[in-house]
């Protein structure tokens, strides 16, 4: 299973991404400048955490122009397994690759913690190692992690069972209903703020994230196929 890393100007976990790909699934992985357009030899891409473009306009408003997006696009459509961390949860936002936005978070401050995290669909690509209503621990880093959507986005979210992590006990940004991860409707797009990368190992305070990546890697051996 190869896995593609793009790198945009101001990321800064692009190479934590790399090294738990190598880590935990000892699977090829490879970084991805934001200006390459051909992602076709990858089964999987990871968008990075970081401030791409410096945040300027809103985080992530800048990142979906860049050429590798279009690429990205082309991986989703066609089945291929896309997750966004933090930043790259806000990238997949503005590209409109998943619904609704993240705004500052609620009390203007950045949040670095680590924090409990419920999985609430364990039937997704990401989280079929988890159980469902597993509390998980996953350090978070953001300050523009409020993610917010209309109440008819939120419906259509609860019916189609998209949201696949909230918050467990305080919400650290002010997310409506809790969510701290949504998936598109295929259910090959998930967009998450907090960093799995972060949570391989447990001198890392927990290695609870590395069954996202197990996760990944299991579903692509069962379902594998020309995409």
């Amino acid at each position: 299973m190869r896995f593609a890393v793009p790198i945009f100007p101001g990321s800064n976990c692009d190479y934590d991404c790399i090294h738990a790909v190598e880590d935990i699934l000892g699977e090829p992985v490879a970084p991805v400048w934001h200006h390459d357009t051909d992602l076709s030899s990858f089964d999987a891409v990871i968008l990075p955490g970081g401030f791409s473009y410096g945040d300027y306009l809103r985080c992530g408003a800048i990142a979906r122009f860049s050429p590798v997006m279009a690429a990205v696009k082309e991986a989703a459509a066609a089945g291929k397994l896309v997750i966004g961390i933090c930043n790259g949860f806000q990238v997949l936002c503005e590209s409109g690759l998943l619904p609704g936005a993240l705004m500052r978070n609620n009390h203007l401050k950045f949040r670095c913690d680590i924090q409990p995290i419920r999985i609430e669909n364990n039937q997704t690509p990401f989280t079929c190692a988890y159980e469902n209503g597993q509390v998980i621990r996953i350090p978070i880093a953001h300050g523009e992690g409020n993610y917010y959507c209309d109440e008819a986005t939120l419906a259509e979210l609860k019916a189609n069972n998209q949201i696949v992590f909230r918050y467990a006990g305080e919400n650290p940004n002010g997310s409506v209903d809790d969510i701290a991860g949504i998936c598109n409707k295929a259910g090959n797009v998930l967009g998450m703020m907090p960093h799995p990368e972060r949570a391989i190992f447990d001198w890392m305070g927990s290695d609870d994230g590395k069954y996202l990546f197990k996760s990944m890697l299991q579903y692509w051996k069962e379902n594998s196929r020309a995409v």
